[in-house]
């Protein structure tokens, strides 16, 4: 996840959580349905990689095409990666702390 990611992600959550505390209301979504987004987003782009891929070695596309799209279907996969580690790693912070 890039560092502008991180902080649209944390902003969207810090907005809604400052809205909860003072009582009001706003349009920012809700942790869970930003994290469902970007998994929907991830899902598609490696799916796209994978067609446009077969593709390529049938000749319907360029090698520029399918360099991109194996690059956005990795990056996104990297991403995805990279929140699954800090899942784990806020998960075991939690258990390691005193009851």
């Amino acid at each position: 996840m890039s560092p502008l990611e991180a902080a649209r992600l944390y902003g969207t959550v810090a907005a809604r959580t400052g809205a909860a505390a003072s009582g009001t209301t706003d349009a920012a979504p809700a942790f869970a349905e930003v994290l469902r987004q970007e998994l929907e987003g991830a899902a598609a782009a490696l799916r796209h990689g994978e067609a446009v891929a077969r593709a390529g070695l049938l000749g319907r596309a360029s090698v520029q095409e399918v360099v991109e799209a194996v690059t956005a279907a990795e990056l996104a996969l990297e991403r995805v990666t990279a929140v699954r580690d800090r899942v784990v790693a806020a998960y075991q912070e939690i258990l390691r702390m005193p009851i």
